[in-house]
């Protein structure tokens, strides 16, 4: 068998059922089995490794700039917003190994990406230590609660390519993410309706359709995923009893009654800075945290250009013991966000240039491939007991098209002149009336 005979996918039906669909992983060649479909998965041979966990460091402080460049750019819209920084970073770097030459440098520049070999590792180890997180704990008044968090990577590319065994490997080595196969080329519809029922599943549903219709076409060729689950409940959980209906003062001066709930005697860290305070709330187990941070009146705009300037460290540190009595609101929402212009105005123009984008790493076939979009979407849900969370990224790979061509048909009497193209030369000049003559 051929090397390409080898890495070479089938799809054995086009429709795939959420059953087949819900699956992360697998050996090579392994076939999993839905209601009515058979499905090839294709992973490499090598297992998950430990990564690098003395890279760890360097990975957060990436994640963090790049949170801050994220924020600062989609935050001038007015409006709520989730996003989820390590969700988009994950989904990036596993498409990094795939490219080659200046968009592997831009990609590396906006991720913070010094050593491809220690990111990769240290991201790797940073995902084995976050979701080691998740399980039974242990509450400050002896209760027991359950913490959630869960996240996998997923391939999806089109029947018949002959994908790059380095780049498989190194997904399947880090990432944990084989490739499945579906056919983008004669049946795109229904590779969407798969990539988003398997995120729907991964994400409990909060995330029910991250592709919307019409971004996968028949020039698709590759999808990488990432989703993100998180169920956590509060250390401290809030007293339902204690809830009630407080204004909260909007951007534009309004009021609203809200649901607001009440802790009278959190005993927390608080952190201050120039112009906000920021609370941090435990969850069950002291291992994850929400920090809350409120600027003073009027400093909202100031405040959150600190937050894209590098200021997210200080805002996520302990601070000072502090009793606090703590009010604030129930919310519940989902935000989509399309990321294309945002990394382009961080400096990753070239992956989105068809025709100046370099992914050949990522095949041995000769794809003129570019990144067509990169899709994120956040949810997020606070209540009187926890944080509900979820996040998807897609980045979402096509062929460049066949250009567009206007007729210039020769069948009438025609002028030529053959000349030299750099000075224009006339070396020749004429007409033909008649090309039988």
């Amino acid at each position: 068998m051929t090397r390409r005979e080898a890495l070479r996918l089938a799809v054995l039906a086009s429709v795939a059922s959420p059953l087949a669909a819900g699956c992360g992983g697998g050996g090579s060649g392994n076939r999993e089995y839905g209601t009515a479909t058979e499905i090839e998965l294709l992973t490499s041979d090598l297992g998950r490794s430990s990564g690098e966990p003395d890279a760890i460091p360097e990975v957060v402080a990436a994640l963090q700039t790049l949170a801050g460049g994220l924020y600062g750019r989609l935050a001038v819209k007015p409006g709520n917003l989730v996003l989820s920084p390590y969700s988009i970073s994950v989904a990036l770097a596993m498409t990094l190994p795939g490219a080659g030459s200046r968009t592997a440098a831009e990609m590396r520049d906006v991720l913070g990406v010094t050593s491809d070999a220690r990111f990769h590792g240290g991201l790797n180890a940073l995902t084995a230590h976050v979701q080691g997180l998740a399980g039974p704990q242990d509450r400050a008044d002896g209760s027991t609660a359950d913490l959630a968090l869960d996240g996998a990577n997923q391939l999806y590319g089109q029947e018949g390519v002959a994908w790059e065994r380095e780049f498989l490997d190194l997904l399947a080595r880090e990432y944990g993410a084989g490739l499945r196969a579906v056919d983008y080329q004669n049946a795109p519809e229904q590779a969407r309706v798969l990539i988003n029922d398997w995120v729907a599943g991964r994400t409990q549903d909060r995330i029910p359709e991250l592709i919307p219709a019409g971004v996968i076409d028949d020039l698709t060729r590759l999808v990488l995923v990432n989703a993100l689950y998180l169920k956590a409940p509060w250390q401290f959980p809030f007293e339902r009893s204690l809830t009630q209906s407080q204004p909260f003062h909007r951007p534009d001066g309004s009021n609203v009654a809200v649901d607001t709930m009440v802790q009278p005697t959190l005993m927390t860290t608080l952190t201050q800075g120039e112009g906000w305070r920021a609370a941090r709330l435990p969850y069950a187990g002291r291992t994850l945290a929400m920090t809350l941070v409120l600027p003073d009146p009027g400093r909202m705009l100031e405040v959150s250009r600190s937050l894209t300037s590098g200021a997210l460290a200080d805002v996520m540190s302990a601070g000072r013991p502090a009793a606090l009595d703590l009010r604030m609101p129930r919310w519940s929402f989902r935000t989509p966000t399309p990321l294309n212009s945002v990394l382009q105005q961080l400096g990753m123009r070239t992956a989105f240039d068809s025709a100046e984008a370099d992914f050949r790493p990522m095949t041995e076939e000769d794809l003129d491939l570019h990144i067509s979009a990169v899709l994120h979407e956040g949810f997020i849900a606070v209540d009187e007991d926890g944080t509900e969370a979820a996040a998807a990224t897609a980045v979402v790979m096509s062929e460049a098209s066949a250009p567009v061509t206007e007729p210039f048909h020769v069948d009438r009497p025609f002028l030529f002149t053959i000349h030299d193209v750099e000075h224009g030369t006339p070396l020749f000049l004429g007409r033909v009336d008649d090309p039988s003559a």
